[in-house]
């Protein structure tokens, strides 16, 4: 792995490396306060040769056999007649193997001491048996070195006595706190790299070019504000007002894409634009309502369409009136001009609802009377559809079929990559070109929350349960009756009339006055 992709896994991963820290420092801590406290004392004596000249060379000869028998001394000190010669001492209820095991006799280098360290309960304790060991040696050493009874040629001289522990040598906390610290943080680097491995989830658009082959052609942020009658960003872009600090970021967002599908193909730019996500719960229905709002901003003629036959949600979230929409057009009984309601003060949007549900949307989607409306629509306007989820239906994939393209939006921190690849694959399966990815809810800073497993269920497939649904039956072609209506409301413009409209346009704030909608559609 690459460096960044190191520090990628440190900066989403942040929590595991916090969290294994703390639990190593609690599980030390915990160990420290179950241990029982040690404390150690030393004493020390040295090895001295007696009966030795006063010249420098009795001198010298001395030195050298101290030093020589100091090392034998040593192994002296786990003897055990030591041992219990100091349980008498001490009068010590243990026995001899165990209090060895309390004592370390040492000689530092170059000298003929002999240092003696004791481990004990209480600090007391490690003083005295400190001071007794160096005496019981003592004791030992000038028993096997006497001759006949006589004095010792070579003895121990014990130095000061023990001093007494202050504060235990064991457990040492400090030492312990940080070692659990060490292993807890090397515990959650691991868990995030493992984590960061498996995830298969969305979380740049480097992972879904890499993985897919396809462009990431927008990236919308995570706007926490947005709610089910608040999700739209100004009609003039975002440019003005209040809420151009609030929906600033998407409604960038939203510019870039813009711009981005201007380039896709710039020779013949897309006129019929497919959005669909491989899941419901993606924002393929907002995504498709703010880029048209966006493209309109823009000064270009758009009609945004509800092709969602099975869960519409354009008009619920423009507030608009629901009723006669897509299916009535394409079944006959109503004219484009007379359902399709103009949104925005200029009145270069037009929003289709779905209509009425059909018990056959995939049917009523792929017919050729719906390849005519979009035809004659995108003459003079950009087309964009909001269609369903590409993995429950095929209803995506066919529009995309007869269209300029199909652009899919992904979750980060939700859709997998291997979601994503099936829905491409049904995509490449109807031979629908997809324009690219748009990745939303794109966190600002840390990473994204969306670990919740979506499971899509049935209720797609379903009606409304108020709703009977009826068979649609396509009519004929549909470019002469379109083109029809705009003619005679062209004409009724220019006589002063003003053409009546099936549908009422509300006059606050989602859409401007009836009069302005029969200005728009004169145009």
């Amino acid at each position: 792995m690459e460096l960044q992709t190191y520090l990628r896994i440190i900066r989403v991963g942040w929590v595991w490396l916090i969290l294994g820290t703390l639990l190593g420092i609690g599980a030390a801590a915990g160990w420290v306060a179950l241990q029982k406290p040690v404390y150690t004392a030393d004493a020390s004596g040295f090895v001295a040769v007696t009966g030795q000249g006063e010249d420098t060379g009795s001198a010298l000869i001395a030195d050298n056999l101290a030093k020589s028998k100091v090392k034998s001394y040593i192994d002296l000190g786990t003897w055990r007649s030591v041992a219990e010669d100091v349980i008498t001492q001490l009068g010590l209820d243990t026995r001899p193997e165990t209090l060895v095991d309390q004592v370390r006799v040492s000689n530092p280098v170059d000298t003929v001491n002999l240092l003696v360290v004791a481990n004990a309960s209480t600090p007391e304790g490690a003083r005295d048996l400190a001071q007794a060991w160096i005496q019981a040696m003592s004791s030992e050493i000038s028993r096997l070195e006497s001759r006949d009874g006589g004095q010792a040629l070579v003895q121990l001289v014990a130095g000061d006595s023990a001093q007494l522990p202050r504060s235990p040598s064991s457990p040492n906390w400090r030492i312990a706190l940080a070692v659990g610290g060490l292993i807890g943080l090397a515990a959650g680097v691991s868990g995030a790299v493992v984590r960061y491995v498996l995830d298969r989830r969305i979380r740049s658009a480097e992972v879904v070019e890499r993985e897919t082959g396809h462009p990431v052609v927008g990236t919308i942020p995570l706007e926490k504000s947005f709610t089910d009658t608040g999700r739209l960003v100004p009609f003039d872009g975002g440019m003005s007002g209040g809420a151009r600090a609030k929906f600033f970021r998407v409604a960038e967002s939203l510019r870039e894409l813009r711009t981005n599908l201007q380039f896709i193909d710039v020779d013949n730019p897309p006129r019929v634009i497919v959005i669909s996500s491989p899941l419901p719960g993606d924002g393929k229905s907002t995504t498709s309502a703010n880029l048209a709002i966006v493209l309109a901003a823009s000064g270009q003629r758009v009609v945004l369409i509800d092709g969602d036959l099975r869960r519409p949600m354009v008009a619920n979230i423009f507030g608009l009136i629901d009723g006669a929409g897509l299916t009535d057009v394409l079944a006959g009984r109503a004219l484009f001009d007379e359902v399709a309601q103009p949104v925005g003060v200029d009145g270069n949007l037009l929003v289709l609802g779905a209509g009425m549900l059909p018990p056959n949307p995939s049917e009523v989607l792929g017919s050729e009377r719906m390849r005519d409306l979009m035809r004659t629509l995108s003459a003079d306007a950009t087309i964009i559809i909001d269609a369903p989820p590409l993995l429950p239906v095929t209803d995506a994939a066919v529009l995309g079929h007869h269209a300029d393209g199909v652009m899919v939006v992904a979750s980060v921190g939700k859709t997998t990559i291997e979601t994503l690849n099936k829905a491409m694959l049904n995509l490449e399966k109807a031979n629908a070109r997809c324009l690219g990815v748009v990745i939303n809810r794109v966190p600002v800073r840390g990473r994204g929350r969306g670990y919740d497993d979506y499971q899509y269920t049935g209720d797609y497939y379903a009606a409304p349960p108020s709703a009977t649904p009826e068979p649609v039956t396509v009519a004929g072609p549909l470019s002469a009756s379109v083109k029809e209506a705009r003619g005679s409301s062209r004409k009724t413009e220019g006589s002063g009339a003003r053409r009546s409209t099936a549908i009422a346009v509300p006059t606050t704030g989602e859409g401007p006055s009836p009069s302005r909608r029969s200005r728009r559609t004169a145009r």
